[in-house]
Order: structure tokens, then C-alpha cells, then sequence
């Protein structure tokens, strides 16, 4: 009989934390090498790759039911559109200020839980989420006064990736949890080819041969990408989602720490104010789900 071992879940999600925003540092650093089309492809690719000998190697099926299929692929392009986004706005925006932006996420899933999915949403609830747009807007500030319109893509992010766990959470009561990364990863992968394919003149979806030290950056971000998610379903296996949701707010710091140390990137005062602010909001709704009995489900990572 399975039981939690909290200490390990709480370990594991924290190894999450530090990977997802190196994953997300290694996709800056490719963005000035070769096409955004590129780095995308690759990053599916290699998450297939990496994961089918671990599903061999389990004894796992590969295989979803046939009804789940139409779900999949719709989870997969939404996957596609939400790593591209984040990865452009990596271009543009330091790496803490991009994530903290797409923190507004857990919000937007509480909103479409109270207004899509008709679920009881408390006062406190809706001015917790309020608060947080209101941090996320001060991060933006600064960020769209810099580099315009760049600045609102971690909201795009947020908005498909809300969406894109919203899907998650149907498939994964039916599906292995690194089966349905494994299928994801090829569905995306095929799904990205031909318009690869028949986009060279794009210069966003152009191939370009890699030398060999972009090609180690490539291989890097599918393994980190990889095995951030891995991280985290192991995680989950040891400790309840409602443990380790507060956990995953530590990504921003470790966000800042990388961009500091990669980039040499400080958020300015506006924008840290508005990470302090976003972080209380989301994990006082974080905190108030748990309290009230309600699934608390981490975030997957855009990496």
C-alpha cells in the first residue's frame, strides 16, 4: 500500500523549482542563436525521446483511450502556443519578470473555475485574485514601458496554460502521468513539422544548423524541460498536490537568482513589489483551498 513520504514530495518539487526557470534561462539563451521554430521542435522532440525508454523500461502501455485522442491533440497545441510564447517573451523580458507575469495563471484558473465551471468561489477568493492582477500589473509596468507589446506575452501564456491544466486534469484521472508527457511530446512534435516544413522563407521558423555549442544548449533544455516534469510528477507520488502547490512559488526566487547570476538581470523596485505582491495573493489562495478542502493542483511548468 502506497503512503506519503511529504518530506520527499516537498524535496522533489523544490528540484522542480530550480530546474524550470534554468530551463527557461537555457530557451533565452538559445533565442539570440536560431529560430524560435527550431527550439520548440527540438524541445518536443527530445521529451519524447527521453521519455519512451523510461515507459519501456516501466513496463508502461503507451496508448490512451480512443475518445481521449481529439483532447490530446487540442492539449498539445496548446502546449505549443504556450512554451513558444514564453520562450519569445524570454527574449524580451528578464527571466524573473516573465515568470512572475505568468504567475497570474492560478488566478485565471479560480476564475474559470467560479464563472466556467460554475464553482463556489468566495469573496476573500475573488480579492486575493484581484490583488494579484494588481502585482502583475505593477511587474508589467516597467516591463511594457521597456519593450511594449513583448511585455504582455507571459499573459498569453498564462491564459493558454490555464486552459492547458484545465485538459491536463481530464486526461490525467485516465492516463499515466509520463505516458501522457511521452504522447504530448510526439503529438506536438508532428503537429510543429509541417509547419516547419513549409515555413522556411518564416524567419521565426527557419532551421538553422546548429554549431556545437547551441547544439549542447539544445540537448540541455529537453533534458532540464524533461526532467522538470518529472520532478514534479514524482513529486506528487509522495506528498498531496495541497502540500506542495505553496512549494512552487518558489520558482520566482530561483527565477531571480538564475537571471542575476545568467544575466546579470535585477528586477527594478516597481517590478520586485509587484512579484512580492503576486506571490502573497496567490499563495493566500493557495492556502485558502487547502482550508476549504479543494483541489490544489501545481502548475505545470513552460518550459
Amino acid at each position: 500500500m502506497h503512503s506519503d513520504r511529504p518530506i520527499l514530495g516537498i524535496l522533489l518539487m523544490v528540484g522542480f523549482c530550480a530546474l524550470a526557470p534554468l530551463g527557461d534561462s537555457l530557451a533565452k539563451l538559445l533565442g539570440s542563436r536560431i529560430s524560435l521554430g527550431e527550439i520548440v521542435l527540438v524541445r518536443f522532440a527530445l521529451q519524447t525521446v527521453i521519455l519512451l525508454p523510461i515507459i519501456r523500461l516501466t513496463g508502461r502501455k503507451l496508448g490512451l483511450r480512443r475518445s481521449d485522442w481529439g483532447l490530446m491533440i487540442f492539449r498539445s497545441a496548446l502546449h505549443i502556443v504556450g512554451i513558444s510564447a514564453m520562450f519569445l517573451a524570454l527574449r524580451y523580458l528578464p527571466l524573473a519578470e516573465a515568470l512572475a507575469i505568468a504567475f497570474v495563471e492560478p488566478f485565471l484558473l479560480l476564475l474559470l473555475g467560479a464563472y466556467v465551471l460554475k464553482e463556489t468561489v468566495g469573496v476573500r477568493r475573488l480579492v486575493a485574485c484581484a490583488v494579484g492582477f494588481a502585482g502583475t500589473l505593477l511587474v508589467i509596468q516597467p516591463s511594457f514601458a521597456a519593450v511594449g507589446w513583448a511585455a504582455l506575452l507571459p499573459l498569453l501564456v498564462a491564459i493558454v496554460f490555464a486552459l492547458f491544466i484545465m485538459t491536463t486534469r481530464q486526461l490525467a484521472t485516465r492516463s499515466d502521468p509520463i505516458v501522457l508527457q511521452a504522447i504530448s511530446g510526439a503529438l506536438a512534435f508532428l503537429l510543429l513539422l509541417p509547419a516547419i516544413a513549409f515555413g522556411q522563407s518564416i524567419p521565426a521558423l527557419a532551421l538553422i544548423w546548429p554549431d556545437s555549442g547551441t547544439l549542447w544548449l539544445l540537448l540541455a533544455l529537453g533534458f532540464v524541460g524533461t526532467f522538470a516534469h518529472l520532478l514534479m510528477t514524482w513529486s506528487l507520488r509522495h506528498a498531496p498536490s495541497a502540500t506542495l502547490a505553496p512549494i512552487q512559488y518558489l520558482e520566482l526566487p530561483f527565477a531571480t537568482l538564475i537571471g542575476w547570476l545568467v544575466f546579470r538581470d535585477i528586477p527594478n523596485d516597481v517590478a520586485a513589489l509587484g512579484i512580492v505582491v503576486s506571490m502573497a495573493a496567490g499563495l493566500y489562495i493557495v492556502l485558502r483551498e487547502r482550508a476549504q478542502g479543494h483541489e490544489v493542483v501545481p502548475q505545470e511548468p513552460p518550459v
